[in-house]
């Protein structure tokens, strides 16, 4: 397959803004126009000096060619011209591209165009299984991922709330269950009670604003009941900040803002736990992501210190991590959770490439299992997994088991732990993956589920390669 270059969409369109002929441009340049419309096409790569004429002559800077587009709104972008109505068009990966990097306002309307066009679906009934919620059918929690992408999962009016909130409470420099407990009660009156629910009556958690009580189901292990505590302090003290944040973004029901709203409080919580600054230069920076220690040292679970760590997006170079994914999973494929910040494309509800450590992680529960994962694209990066339960610990009851990826760009190895273990050369060793079979272009892969939309599909009944839908 020919490789394909992602600068001449950005050439085509400076050199369109600025009203200079291709046959122009070329004879300046000192090329033909057909080398001129291989670059523009991205299938040339212009060598150095070739580049810095082309730069020069169309007032391009540095940043112009190598700034990254949004892969979240890229995969909705791509998911959007695969639907029925826009299926005779056959739009390419690359045209996307190029519309995602070059008009992001404009892939923007596509994705609600879909978004639209799939809703009047639902309403004629080709899709029952979404859930049906007031003012729209998007579901919310899709909608808490896009909000969350927006800000690349960075508040810092609630970081600098958080702070202040841990100066307060803080117990041997740490933020306790009790010292939180004791705050409610000094600064707000209310008494926080650890109950056991009735049989019939379950609950993990309910605010009661006129008793001034909180009750805490004692089903749930003490880092949930911390956390449950901090962002109860987030909800009294921080909720303009957090209304603040919900109102620059819009919703398409009510009931996705309020999930939302949730969300912001869990990130208060963790915030008032794991307080910035502590958390990344004692903790991150110094013993380079080492989860395990991570949660050992503030008391948290798991899943909260994951999530902690994709928050250090600070503008600050001194104080900004490295730049994560993070990916939550059950054992049916279904993405309850999602987030990139480090350029992997992450699927959209459901249907992942299996061949991702996040789902042979269920075959070792509890354990923290690393590999290179090259993309269809040709990156490479260092993903880690491991289960975690989710459920109350009652005796005979099932509790659920998810697994949670996290993982970097391979140049960010040396700062992550869990890269020292890995032979970031050896191409044998890694794990070569797609997003979803749909989006992957792997012929040689013997667990596609489906044939790739990159390519006309055809049985062959003579011939068979590794799996019934490629028979090359």
């Amino acid at each position: 397959m020919r490789k394909l270059y992602n600068y001449g969409q950005i050439i085509r369109a400076k050199r369109q803004n600025k009203n200079i002929k291709a046959v122009n441009l070329a004879k300046d340049l000192g090329i033909t126009p057909a080398y001129l419309s291989l670059i523009e096409s991205n299938q040339r790569k212009p060598d150095g000096d070739l580049l810095l004429r082309i730069q020069d002559l169309l007032e391009l800077q540095n940043q112009d060619l190598t700034k990254r587009t949004d892969p979240d709104l890229e995969t909705r972008t791509q998911e959007v011209v695969k639907i029925s109505l826009l299926e005779d068009l056959d739009i390419r990966t690359d045209e996307v591209q190029e519309i995602v990097r070059l008009n992001p306002k404009i892939a923007k309307a596509l994705v609600k165009l879909g978004i639209d066009h799939k809703n009047k679906e639902h309403e004629l009934g080709q899709n029952i299984e979404k859930k049906i919620y007031e003012g729209g059918t998007t579901f919310p929690g899709e909608i808490v991922s896009d909000f969350i992408q927006k800000f690349e999962n960075y508040f810092p009016k609630i970081e600098i709330f958080a702070t202040a909130v841990y100066e307060k409470v803080k117990m041997n420099n740490r933020t306790r269950y009790l010292s939180l407990c004791s705050y409610l009660k000094e600064k707000h009156q209310i008494i926080v009670k650890d109950i056991l629910p009735e049989e019939k009556k379950p609950f993990s958690k309910i605010f009661f604003p006129e008793k001034k009580e909180f009750h805490l189901s004692d089903l749930l292990n003490i880092e949930t009941k911390k956390l449950f505590t901090a962002a109860l302090v987030a909800q009294l003290e921080a909720d303009d900040i957090i209304e603040e944040y919900l109102d620059e973004f819009s919703f398409p029901s009510e009931a996705s803002r309020k999930v939302t709203k949730v969300a912001l409080l869990n990130y208060a919580g963790a915030a008032i736990i794991m307080p910035y600054e502590i958390f990344f230069h004692e903790c991150v920076k110094k013993h380079r992501y080492d989860l395990e220690l991570l949660q050992s040292t503030f008391a948290v679970s798991f899943e909260q210190v994951c999530h902690r760590v994709t928050c250090l997006n600070s503008p600050d170079p001194n104080l900004r991590g490295i730049p994560l994914h993070m990916i939550r999973v059950d054992r049916s494929g279904n993405v309850s959770k999602r987030f990139s910040l480090s350029g992997i494309e992450l699927p959209r509800l459901s249907g992942a490439c299996p061949k991702w450590n996040v789902y042979s992680s269920f075959s070792n529960p509890g354990k923290i299992s690393a590999a290179v994962s090259r993309m269809t694209d040709g990156e490479k990066y260092v993903c880690i997994a491991r289960t975690v339960e989710k459920g109350i610990s009652k005796y005979g009851e099932e509790k659920g088991l998810l697994s949670i990826g996290l993982g970097c760009q391979i140049k960010y190895a040396k700062d992550f732990v869990y890269a020292d273990g890995l032979n970031l050369n050896d191409e044998k060793s890694e794990s070569k993956i797609g997003v979803s079979c749909r989006k992957c272009d792997r012929l040689d892969c013997s667990q596609r589920a489906f044939p790739p939309d990159t390519q006309n599909y055809d049985v062959n009944i003579n011939q068979r390669g590794v799996s019934i839908f490629v028979n090359q």
